[in-house]
């Protein structure tokens, strides 16, 4: 299982370089025991700004040994003396001027170094399922970590949708949950199909490293060799107001998948939100395994934003065999 922080080491994948000037600070930041949030208003403190003037990419959980960047607006100021401040954990390890406040989604993904520890199994049935996620990848499941303990923001999110008064920060977090979820739900009748890798009939693509989608459109010998090459997958309802954009089989699958989360869409619906969608399929980039001794396992793999970690570990240790090989402890942060 995993025992330290250093058993999860996350590091952010840049979508943008510094521009060596300009009024903001670009900090890189590596930290231990600290959530991003927090660490976010800590800058802002130090820095003497308002926490609105720190900028980052994507949440890093604080059960994990992660490096990110960070932006903090510095307006005709000089850069405060980074090296004092003096946080347990916290360490930054450079720092550069830019012209503008890093937001969210500027990253091109994250990179994963995974330690189980306890490790049992056949190691020879472990490179077999590895070998077959690297070529068919892995449900793209939202991580239960986005549901919170005990799928509480679920609760929380049917009783603002139900007229609960909620603080904003909350708010989008279970808004973000509830979409989630109904996602969720589609994605598993799309398992349990055995579809989740393929097209149906009425299937709208997703396109691979993209948010963009197109269709419905049958499958043609085209885009059946660009689904083999993960050049697109099939995609899944990011609920929201308007007609589901696929149609025939696919649009059937999902009406009856959400059938039983009307509580859910309507709130979805009435927040504003539009139909949107997302790939039903992830597929881990440079996935490798190193046995580091006979019960300790080291996965390195990045992904795209918005993927969960959790999701490839659980399929590589579930898909070995009913008794799982390891037990990698508390569910591990996104991105």
């Amino acid at each position: 299982m995993r025992s330290t922080p250093e058993d999860f080491v996350v590091e952010e994948l840049p979508a943008l370089t510094p521009d060596g000037e300009g009024e903001h600070d670009w900090l890189w930041v590596r930290k231990r025991g600290a959530n991003t949030e927090w660490l976010a208003t800590a800058l802002a403190r130090f820095a003497g700004v308002s926490a609105r003037d720190v900028g980052y990419a994507g949440r890093k959980d604080r059960h994990a040994l992660t490096t990110q960047a960070f932006t903090v607006y510095l307006p005709g100021r000089p850069s405060p003396d980074w090296s004092q401040l003096g946080l347990p954990g916290v360490t930054v390890l450079s720092q550069q001027r830019h012209r503008r406040k890093l937001k969210r989604g500027a990253l091109k993904g994250n990179h994963f170094q995974l330690r189980l520890r306890q490790v049992s199994g056949d190691p020879a049935a472990f490179a077999a399922v590895l070998a077959q996620v690297q070529q068919r990848g892995v449900p793209n499941y939202f991580g239960e970590q986005r549901f919170g303990r005990g799928g509480d923001n679920l609760a929380r999110a049917e009783m603002m949708f139900s007229g609960q008064r909620m603080r904003r920060q909350e708010r989008e977090l279970l808004i973000s949950a509830a979409r989630s979820a109904v996602f969720n739900a589609v994605l598993s009748a799309r398992v349990a199909q055995a579809s989740w890798d393929r097209g149906l009939a009425g299937e709208v693509w997703s396109l691979e490293g993209s948010r963009s989608w197109f269709g419905p459109e049958a499958e043609t010998p085209e885009l059946a060799a660009r689904l083999a090459a993960a050049d697109i997958h099939p995609s899944g309802p990011l609920w929201g107001r308007g007609a589901l954009p696929s149609v025939d089989a696919a649009a059937q699958l999902e009406g009856e998948a959400v059938a039983s989360l009307k509580t859910l869409r309507d709130g979805l619906e009435r927040v504003g939100l539009t139909q949107d969608r997302r790939a039903l399929r992830l597929m881990p980039q440079a996935l490798q395994a190193e046995w580091e001794d006979d019960a300790t396992l080291c996965l390195r793999f990045s992904l795209p934003p918005g993927t969960y970690a959790t999701v490839v570990l659980r399929e590589l240790v579930s898909a070995h065999s009913p008794s799982p090989m390891a037990t990698p402890g508390a569910n591990p942060p996104p991105e």
